[in-house]
Order: structure tokens, then sequence, then C-alpha cells
């Protein structure tokens, strides 16, 4: 049987709708009609040949909600295979792993009406969350999560970008008795407004500090000149989390900026065990993930959307069934 999917052929060209055989398990693998996918910034960084190395062609998509032939509904993410042997697998790491295998980079993903995952990579999904609704989770929900722990017990959070990550870990952070300040594109209301929507106490240029100095900051944004930004708007002690997988170059600045014990840190992936905490701490949150939906074949549009700086929230494509 074919089905349809949404392909990669050569970077900085658009996704060619085609079809293609209903791809086939191998041995520890799920199979996975598509009921849902996030559209996630990492897809554009792909698309757009920022990283470089993507398995062509390719299906992207990494935040995938699907069914499996035995009716469990279970969520695909970012991070699709390690190795288990290496010095990172095996000290609680693997979104270090050296040959780690990630979903729609080095493997096929969601951008389709079927998908094959490995199981152990799997998860299941709360039951209180559309399909819709949940496939944010899965990587903006996901990285946000690790990116708020990595930002330690800060109390006045800085969150740079306010996109598909920061609404979510801007409930997150709200639930736990954080103080929330919205960093966004000098000029844009329409996100400013949105993150006081979701409880910040301040929103306003990115490129200048806000009312008080931060304990932590997240940077979502791909923006390498948020880094002294954001350092220069944090406090004596405070770390600076990159959270991004890709960012423009970050320019010099005064060490005067990063002086007395500021710290600046990246993150990597993900880690099943971040996948099960988060995943049971969203409905008790409760986590609340606005969506714009795109059809399957629309694929191209929601990207540029998301390359524009125009979604609200975040982007997901609705994948009907292919029978």
């Amino acid at each position: 049987m074919a089905v349809r999917a949404m392909v990669l052929h050569a970077p900085g060209q658009p996704l060619r709708l085609e079809e293609l055989p209903i791809p086939e398990p191998a041995a520890g693998q799920v199979l996975l009609r598509v009921l849902a996918c996030g559209v996630c910034r990492t897809d554009l960084h792909i698309v757009d040949g920022e990283l470089t190395r993507p398995k062509l062609p390719l299906v992207p998509g990494h935040q995938i909600v699907g069914t499996a032939e035995d009716g469990r509904r279970l969520g695909v993410p970012w991070l699709g295979w390690t190795c288990g042997e290496c010095r990172f697998c095996t000290t609680g790491r693997e979104n270090l792993c050296e040959r780690a295998r990630f979903t729609g980079y080095d493997l096929d993903g969601g951008y389709a009406e079927y998908a094959v995952a490995d199981e152990r990579f799997c998860f299941p999904l709360p039951d209180g969350y559309p399909d819709l609704q949940a496939a944010p989770l899965l990587c903006a929900g996901l990285i946000g999560y690790r990116s708020l722990r990595l930002a330690g017990d800060a109390e006045r959070l800085g969150l740079y970008g306010f996109g598909a990550s920061a609404h979510i870990v801007a409930q997150v952070a709200r639930h736990e008795g954080r103080r929330l300040f919205a960093f966004v594109r000098s000029g844009d209301e329409r996100a400013a407004a949105f993150a006081r929507e979701l409880g910040a106490d301040w929103a306003g240029d990115s490129l200048q500090p806000g009312p008080e100095e931060l304990d932590a900051a997240i940077i979502f944004a791909p923006a390498g000149e948020l880094v002294p930004a954001a350092l220069r708007a944090t406090a004596r002690g405070g770390t600076v989390v990159c959270a991004g997988i890709h960012m423009s170059d970050i320019p010099s600045f005064p060490y005067e900026r990063l002086w007395h014990e500021r710290v600046v840190r990246s993150v990597a992936n993900l880690t099943r065990r971040d996948g099960t905490e988060f995943l049971a701490l969203a409905p008790q949150v409760p986590v609340h993930t606005e969506v714009e939906t795109y059809a399957l074949e629309a694929a191209n549009e929601a990207l540029g959307r998301l390359r524009a700086g125009g979604v609200r929230g975040a982007a997901v494509l609705a994948v009907p069934s292919a029978a």
C-alpha cells in the first residue's frame, strides 16, 4: 500500500508530496499510523540546510502522535535511538550518545501517514490531550522541560523567544511559583501580549535588560546576539541556557558580562527520563498547548509561517487516516 509523505530531497528546496511504500518495521520497531506531527524549528533548520547531515531523501518530523497496530497511542520524540553502550549512555546521559540517531533527521519522521520507530524510545501519551495538543509536548515541551531543569531553581526567569517551547515552559514555571519575564523582538506586541496572557510579569525588547535582574534565562530563539544580551540581564551567579540545536554565531562580549560566576550552557537533545517526567507533570500543571493546524500537504506553508515568526504557540500537521 502506498502512503503519502512530505519528502525533503535537498536542503533549501520545498518538501514534495509523494507516495511511498508503507514502511516496514524492523526488529524492535513499531509501525504507527500517524495522527499528528508537530512542526519544530529544528525541522526548519534541517530544511534550510543549517543542520548539514540529514539522510536524503528524508521525511522530516519528530513530534509524532500515532497509533500502533494494537491500538496504543504513542509519541515519538527527537531522540530515536542510542547505542546503550558508550560512556554517555551508561551514565544516564544518553542525550549525548555519539552514535545517536534522531527522528526526522537520521530516521524518517512523521510528515507522513505512517512511520516506524524504535519502541524503546516511544512514550505513552497522557489521556487528557487530544492528538493535536499532544504533539508539541514531544519536543517543544521536552526540550523546554530539560532547559528549565538546567536553569536551576531560579525565581526570576527570563524566556528569550516566545514560541512553541516558551509557551509550554511558561506554564510549568508559573506552576512552580517562578516569576516570568518574556523577551521578544522589538515591536512584537503580539508575542509580548501572548506572554502576558500566560503569566509573564513583564514582556519587552530582547536586546535590552528587563525591569529586574534575572536569576536565569533560557534562550529559545536561534540568535547568537541574545547570549550577551541575556548575560547583561542576568544577576551574579545566574545561568543562561541556550536551548536550541542550532544558533547563529555568538558575538564577542566583554568578560565582565560573564564574571561573578555567571554560567552559559547549552541543552542537547533529551533523555527518556526527561520524557517520562515531563509527560507525567504536564497533566498536573495542566499544560495547555495552543496550536495552529495544517494539513499534511501544507507542511511547506507551516514551515514558512514558522520561519517568518508568525506562529502563535505551535504548528501541527493533522494527518488523516490512510485507510
